[in-house]
């Protein structure tokens, strides 16, 4: 269904298809013209209208096949640019993270997407073909029908491999499809934590986890060629096979006095062009990759929205998880963040603590458990991907907020001074901004809070700043947002410090949840710090 739409939304197929099929009339009109030409050489006479009637057919056939490069590309980029759309927007809708892992979800968007969007110039290519083995049957029988017949009796040999070829790669092609999605998204998901990997000496072992799939890609992928390769000799085989037999039966023609060497030639030509269909090994196997792309990007396309939490359902400002638990992350997490409160959230690396801040902020759905907000929420991270063509679009970015509200945000979080210091302001293009790892932090938290979000949740996102500068944007952003509650992932003592309440997460659970103050006491807890 979804290649369908992809061949009927883009009408330029009819074109390409109209085009081919006079650059195909041409070819098969050739060999005769071309009989003709070697009967004229041979009787010792010049024909000038059968010489032009030669060359005039060769420049269609080239000149069609010219036109038919340039029309598959575009209808082939309009079809890729069509289904990634579609793709895009599905999975800005399911969020994040959705079922499917950023790499897998980049080679359907990239790959699939592409080798699905060429699928009407597939079909067209294919349908030509068709059309050119029946008209060289007619064009055989035209010169001699028992040339047709003795051609016909290996047109069954060749639709057989035909439909051998296209069962024998439909798995190996899926396969091969699949892998190489679980493949990109493992290399993704190492090239994200290289620091990480690097710091605990487990290079070597990630190395081993990335590449685990490639016996299955190589297998499929040799599965493919093999495939491929037996398709190409056998039709290696029947072409000769074919083209003896057709030679045979032409030169009992010639004795009769049927036909003449220049027909003899057309009658070979038409051979080979009426078992192209069997040469076409590329072909076939491109159009089931394309059936096997297109069946990967339906599963993005049918997947059905997650809940990522109840908006409403609890006070303005506040939020409540009950029963929370996010594989391999967080386990069981009940927790309740009133109105109003600065909540800090601590713990070592890996004990969940940028889990939790996804779930509040509703960027994560929970496996099990249900969470529920009072209100929008504002999110900052601890490295913001700053979009937006100019500094005042990223600072507004998904909002039409004007340049009034992206300055008073960005005075609230100390980086008003900065972006004026640019060679054109607000309206300098982000390409051409030089930001430190602080600076781009407090432009991703004036995205936060130029929002005026009712919940806002800093994961890390003021890491990179020194405790002062710290201690001075948390002042100012509490004074530009009054009485709003703020979850604020952090390592560093002083900020957990100045929390209304310190959330300590411990394997994913929720070991304590107290003033900082009274946490101290504890030795594990002063040991997160370091």
């Amino acid at each position: 269904m979804l290649l369908r739409t992809v061949v009927l939304r883009d009408p330029r197929w009819l074109l390409l298809a109209g085009n081919a099929l006079v650059a195909t009339t041409a070819g098969l009109l050739l060999p005769t013209a071309l009989a003709g030409a070697v009967d004229m050489a041979l009787g010792g006479r010049l024909d000038t209208g059968t010489v032009l009637w030669l060359v005039g057919l060769a420049g269609v056939e080239v000149l069609g096949d010219a036109i038919g490069v340039v029309l598959a590309a575009a209808i082939a980029a309009r079809g890729t640019a069509f289904l990634r759309r579609a793709v895009i927007d599905k999975l800005v809708a399911l969020g994040h993270p959705g079922r499917f892992e950023a790499g897998d979800a980049v080679s359907r968007l990239t790959g699939d997407s592409g080798i699905a969007g060429g699928f009407a110039v597939l079909l067209v290519n294919l349908g030509i073909t068709a059309t050119t083995a029946c008209g060289a049957v007619v064009a055989l029988a035209l010169l001699d029908w028992r040339l047709a017949v003795v051609f016909l009796l290996s047109v069954p040999l060749a639709l057989l491999l035909v439909r051998s070829h296209l069962k024998l790669t439909a798995e190996d092609v899926a396969t091969y499809q699949e892998v190489s999605g679980e493949l990109s998204a493992r290399l993704l998901d190492a090239v994200g934590g290289l620091r990480t990997i690097a710091a605990s000496g487990r290079a070597d072992q990630e190395a081993d986890r990335v590449l685990r799939p490639l016996p299955r890609l190589a297998a499929a992928g040799i599965g493919m060629w093999r495939t491929q390769a037996k398709m190409i000799w056998r039709a290696g085989l029947l072409l000769p096979l074919v083209e003896l037999a057709v030679l045979i039966a032409a030169g009992f023609g010639v004795v009769a006095g049927r036909l003449s060497v220049g027909e003899v030639l057309a009658a070979l030509g038409y051979a080979g062009l009426g078992l192209a269909v069997v040469g076409q090994a590329t072909v076939l196997t491109a159009l089931q990759r394309a059936r096997a792309s297109a069946a990967r990007i339906d599963e993005v396309l049918a997947e059905p929205p997650v809940d990522a939490g109840t908006p409403g359902g609890a006070p303005p400002g506040s939020v409540e998880l009950r029963g929370v638990s996010v594989p391999d992350a967080l386990h069981d997490v009940d927790l309740l963040v009133p109105s109003g409160m600065f909540l800090a959230v601590v713990g070592r690396s890996g004990s969940g603590k940028s889990a939790l801040a996804a779930v509040i902020g509703g960027l994560t759905a929970p496996a099990t458990g249900q969470v529920a907000r009072g209100g929008s929420v504002g999110y900052a991270f601890e490295r913001p991907s700053l979009l937006g063509t100019t500094v005042a679009d990223s600072v507004s970015y998904g909002t039409s907020l004007g340049r009034a509200e992206v300055e008073e945000a960005c005075r609230a979080v100390q980086v008003h001074d900065v972006v004026v210091r640019l060679p054109e302001g607000y309206d300098t293009p982000m390409a051409d901004t030089p930001l430190s790892g602080g600076e781009a932090q407090r432009l991703g938290l004036a995205r936060a809070v130029v929002r005026d979000p009712g919940v806002l949740v800093l994961d890390d996102a003021t890491a990179s700043l020194d405790t002062v500068t710290e201690s001075t944007v948390e002042r100012a952003v509490a004074s530009a947002l009054p009485g709003r509650t703020r979850v604020v992932v952090t390592h560093r003592a002083a900020t957990a410090r100045r929390a209304d309440a310190v959330v300590w997460l411990e394997d994913g659970r929720v070991r304590a949840m107290a003033s900082h103050r009274s946490l101290w006491e504890d030795a594990e807890y002063r040991a997160v710090f370091g």
